[in-house]
């Protein structure tokens, strides 16, 4: 059965509850979004064919704020629409929203306990394997779609090296290897053809900078938070991690709404709580203004996602089915797996710890010679965190 038939069968309670045990597992990050999203929609059942899901990876890191929350939005819009969208997006933030918001309010006054702090070092040292494991996950369907010719695999070699020696050296701005991927390919498919038509090629997204210097409110009451989730969903770049540096300049050095060490316990929190990583800026609503502070932030910053996703989402099945569309995904995706392979390697080399490198080689066994789940890599890595800590170990 086609996948659009199979899709449009699947219930909303069905979205609920699969997205839900996503934004419930999902520790890690958008390596781990994307890893259980795949496993879920292409490989379980069949929902999104691999080359959809490959475009649909493409098209959010093209996008401002958090890749991964509207890869989970656009992937149950495929399935339900308008509803499906607002129903999984919603699931999938739910769970870490209100676990993160608990946390916040036992441990935003002081340090961590030592076993929080441990199960973080734990699981954030295997992150690094959970996005080789995404990349590698990718690269089949990909390989296929590149198509037999050899100089169309000598560009796709080409396009994942970019994308990853960008997420390496480029952070937020590796945005703009995706796009030029995308290009360079409409350029190639251009000159391929005989007689090309009058159409246009792909429109290209501004590309804005992170962090972005906007004027921002100059009081500290809720406009002022609402500006800074704002920026962070809607303004920037990169998403994940990338937003730390935004929030702490923000939450920090303007407002002064939490002091150095009460942001990197938010940051702590936002690493092991599942869910993605951007609901770290309700810790900052939470200490600007408690629940309704933390509530508000998570609102805004996840806002646009839904707007993105809903409005562009009717038109992004015509768009694909357009050659030069095709062929801007194809070299995108591609430089996509890339970033996803290339961003183990920050990721890594972030870790302070001996015993960290050991939890990574043992993840990286797991996932890619033993090819075990995700979450159990996470959720073991966590254990191995704790037990650290428990034995002495530094884990600050």
């Amino acid at each position: 059965m086609e996948a659009e038939q199979v899709a449009g069968k699947v219930g909303l309670a069905t979205i609920a509850r699969a997205w839900g045990r996503i934004g419930c597992t999902g520790f890690g990050g958008p390596p781990t979004h994307i890893a259980l999203l795949r496993r879920l929609c292409v490989e379980r059942t069949g929902w999104i064919t691999a080359a959809e899901f490959e475009d649909g990876i493409a098209a959010t890191n093209l996008l401002p704020g958090p890749a991964s929350t509207q890869l989970a939005i656009l992937t149950a819009w495929r399935l339900r629409g308008i509803a499906g969208a607002l129903v999984g997006g919603a699931a999938f933030i739910l769970p870490g929203l209100a676990l993160i918001l608990v946390l916040a309010a036992l441990f935003l006054a002081g340090s961590p306990p030592l076993w929080v702090r441990g199960a973080a070092a734990g699981a954030g040292a295997a992150v690094a394997a959970v996005a080789v494991q995404a990349a590698v996950a990718l690269v089949p369907a990909s390989w296929k779609r590149a198509g037999a010719r050899r100089s169309a695999r000598a560009r796709w070699t080409g396009y994942v090296v970019a994308g990853g020696t960008a997420a390496v050296l480029l952070g937020p701005w590796m945005v703009l290897v995706l796009v030029a991927a995308g290009l360079s390919e409409v350029a190639v498919h251009a000159r391929r053809q005989a007689a090309p038509g009058p159409g246009r090629g792909p429109r290209r997204r501004g590309a804005w900078p992170l962090p972005l210097a906007l004027a921002a409110p100059a009081g500290g009451g809720l406009l002022a938070l609402a500006w800074v989730a704002f920026k962070v969903g809607a303004l920037s770049y990169g998403g994940g991690f990338v937003i730390i540096p935004l929030m702490q300049a923000d939450a920090v050095d303007q407002y002064h709404w939490m002091t150095d060490g009460q942001f990197l316990n938010a940051v702590a929190l936002g690493q092991i709580t599942p869910g993605p990583v951007v609901q770290t800026v309700a810790v900052v609503g939470y200490a600007a203004a408690g629940v309704p502070g933390g509530l508000l932030a998570a609102v805004v910053a996840f806002a646009p996602s839904f707007l993105f996703v809903t409005l562009g989402g009717p038109r992004f099945d015509a768009l694909r089915a357009a050659p030069r569309i095709q062929a801007f995904f194809g070299g995108a995706s591609a430089a996509v797996i890339g970033a996803i392979a290339g961003s183990a390697v920050p990721l890594a080399m972030a870790l302070q710890h001996a015993w960290q490198y050991a939890v990574l080689a043992s993840a990286a066994l797991w996932l890619l010679a033993a090819r075990r789940g995700v979450v159990g890599a996470l959720l073991g890595a966590g254990a191995l965190g704790v037990l650290a800590a428990a034995a002495g170990r530094p884990v600050g």
